[in-house]
């Protein structure tokens, strides 16, 4: 059924059919009984699947990642889904319009997407206003970042006030360091400039009557003695866990044609050309830091069997994008079938 639908959308612009499906979504869950029917369908509720990370309970290991809804005006009706955890954002303190469109391209052949969005998002004003109106008690993660005109060396105050802004209104916090598609954005991944931006929001963090979970999400590019590098500044900083991984620069053994993939320009591939490379990085992490810190693993996850392999491989919870715009929300519900047949 999934399918027949996606063939339809994916004939239309990526970026107004994601804004046209969260308007249908709403729209449909206002239809009497059409909850208990998306519970049926798409909720597996079992005390086998809660897992406690970082200190919170997920009543299951799979979320959904940053860049979906990114102002937290959706999570109330993806939660009809079957989540058991959604990150909005990524926020920064002001909003912002994000690069020119178009800027959300398709791989159809790859079962991919090429994006350069650029932080686009409201501020987090406008996003606190949307998690007052919570209702479910699913655990929301806020995924942070800087302005686009903030330069990196004053970068350090918007996390900040980013993190502040939102402390009272997500469960835990995600630095996003690792975007391609923020001007010199990656460059904060560099070890001296990361320690200091991490240890500036554990200090904040600190003041806190109550702290929440930090945690940093990284690029699939970073070379292993970067990853050695992360290592050590996650295990110093005593950080609560990292996200592995965002999306890739690379364009390597795509099954579209190249020059389509050239037409379009700079972006983040995220997808299955993904799976292996965000699979390796867990692996990478896990086994070198003897799993000293959670970690959450994304990037290709468009089955049950690439959900398993990421968690065999060291994750502790996953999450889901591409794979939940190609596969469809069942995705969610085959993937914690799985987890369960697996223990």
């Amino acid at each position: 059924m999934y399918k027949l639908i996606r063939k339809i959308l994916f004939k239309f612009d990526p970026e107004k059919i994601h804004y046209f499906t969260a308007n249908s979504i709403s729209f449909l869950l206002k239809i009497p009984g059409m909850k208990f029917i998306w519970k049926k369908m798409y909720q597996l509720d079992d005390k086998r699947l809660e897992k406690e990370v970082f200190g919170i309970k997920f009543k299951n290991p799979v979320g959904l990642a940053a860049g979906f809804d990114k102002n937290a005006s959706m999570y109330n009706q993806l939660a009809h889904f079957g989540f058991g955890f959604i990150e909005i954002g990524t926020v920064t303190p002001k909003g912002q319009p994000g690069n020119d469109k178009p800027r959300l391209f398709r791989l159809k052949e790859d079962e991919a997407i090429i994006n350069r969005m650029g932080f686009n998002n409201d501020g987090t004003e406008v996003v606190i206003e949307n998690l007052k109106n919570k209702r479910t008690n699913l655990i929301i993660g806020g995924n942070i970042g800087k302005n686009k005109v903030t330069p990196n060396e004053e970068a350090n105050n918007d996390y900040k006030l980013a993190f502040n802004a939102l402390f009272d209104y997500v469960d835990y916090f995600v630095v996003n360091v690792s975007s391609p598609n923020t001007p010199n954005l990656r460059e904060l991944q560099e070890k001296e400039p990361l320690k200091q931006l991490l240890q500036s929001l554990k200090d904040e963090n600190n003041l806190k009557k109550v702290q929440k979970p930090i945690l940093l999400k990284i690029a699939p590019d970073l070379t292993n003695e970067q990853l050695d590098d992360i290592i050590e500044i996650v295990n110093e900083v005593k950080l609560d866990g990292v996200i592995a991984t965002n999306t890739t620069i690379s364009r390597a053994d795509l099954k579209t044609d190249s020059e389509f993939v050239d037409s379009i320009g700079a972006g983040g591939l995220s997808g299955k050309p993904l799976k292996e490379r965000s699979t390796e990085v867990i692996k990478y992490l896990a086994e070198k830091s003897n799993k000293s810190f959670p970690i959450i693993g994304v990037g290709g996850i468009h089955s049950a069997e690439d959900a398993i392999e990421k968690l065999n491989a060291g994750a502790d919870l996953i999450q889901l994008y591409t794979g939940f715009i190609y596969e469809g929300p069942a995705l969610i519900k085959r993937i914690n079938k799985a987890i369960l047949q697996s223990k």
